[in-house]
């Protein structure tokens, strides 16, 4: 997800998807701790997604 399409999103829209990359990289770490994971970078990709998202809200919250 690039910044620019997360910049579009509504305040309430940013919020769902970051919960949903937070359950997402849980199971990402379950599969990892299993073994199963097949594709390691997806966790690091996940989690600088949520960075992003999280930054992009606190900047609405304080430009308020």
């Amino acid at each position: 997800m690039n910044h620019n399409d997360l910049k579009e999103m509504t305040s309430e829209e940013l919020a769902t998807q970051r919960r949903d990359f937070k359950h997402e990289l849980i199971n990402l770490r379950v599969q990892q701790q299993s073994g199963q994971l097949e594709n390691p970078a997806r966790i690091r990709t996940i989690r600088r997604a949520v960075a992003r998202i999280e930054t992009l809200l606190s900047e609405r919250r304080n430009a308020s």
